[in-house]
């Protein structure tokens, strides 16, 4: 019998479930081959060393052998834990949102290096950030860019005229903004001000060390973030689970900020 192929990668466990009676089966956004489907043999044992180094989100080197239908794990050695986004539910949520979006934007075996950068900053990110909130809109505005699905923010998607940092619309179907007089009833999009077009035009052109002290108005941040739930729900055709609960979260957290206290 011929010994099956090794090799070894660094990767982001993004999903893991029960396979059989104690092995797992994982999804790993590698460096090298982009996402894989792998099993980690005895992983849910309580006395097996992989198993922290198996987790959801944390980073680590896999030696792998390749397999008929899912390949093996049969070394792995965390490298980064990201300890900081576990320290609280909404933090880890994030987590999850950011995950689910890249795992349905990227194809299977797809390697894609400045993707897998992107996550594993952000997931440092989210454990150190105090505005979770414009880390979102960075990572879905930067996500689209790297996937093919970039916003056209600076010319309008009918007439291909440059645009201004005034009010427009947005129009999800046609991936971008629409100048006033270019809309009509053939053409479904939604207003958007030009505060909300500036911010998102520095958001989409300015690395995250430059923005992240960038402070928004409640108002502001909600119109920006509908704008783009909008658009990430046309484009998969469906609303993301962890998206939902997190606007749960959410909502839950500012009702009680916001619920005088009792006597």
């Amino acid at each position: 019998m011929a010994r099956a192929h090794t090799y070894r990668t660094e990767g982001i466990v993004l999903r893991r479930s029960d396979f059989g009676e104690a092995d797992r089966l994982l999804t790993i956004l590698t460096r090298e081959k982009g996402k894989i489907r792998a099993i980690a043999k005895g992983a849910r044992k309580p006395q097996t060393r992989k198993t922290g180094h198996v987790e959801l989100f944390t980073r680590s080197n896999f030696l792998l052998a390749t397999g008929r239908n899912f390949d093996i794990v049969t070394q792995a050695e965390a490298v980064e834990y990201y300890n900081g986004l576990r320290a609280d539910l909404v933090r880890t949520t994030y987590a999850a949102y950011m995950v689910e979006l890249l795992d349905q934007f990227t194809a299977d075996e797809d390697q894609q290096i400045q993707i897998y950068e992107l996550l594993s900053q952000f997931l440092a990110v989210l454990g150190s950030t105090d505005n979770l909130l414009l880390a979102g809109r960075f990572y879905e505005l930067r996500l689209l860019s790297l996937t093919g699905y970039q916003p056209q923010l600076f010319y309008c998607v009918v007439s291909q005229e440059s645009i201004l940092e005034e009010d427009q619309y947005f129009s999800s179907e046609l991936g971008g903004l629409i100048k006033p007089e270019y809309i009509s009833r053939e053409v479904r999009a939604r207003p958007i001000s030009a505060r909300a077009v500036k911010v998102m035009r520095y958001l989409q052109t300015r690395p995250w060390t430059t923005v992240q002290e960038l402070q928004l108005r409640r108002e502001l941040h909600s119109e920006i973030e509908s704008v783009l739930y909008e658009y990430l729900t046309f484009l998969l055709e469906r609303s993301l689970k962890s998206l939902e609960f997190l606007h749960r979260l959410r909502h839950d957290a500012l009702r009680l900020s916001e619920t005088p206290p009792s006597d």
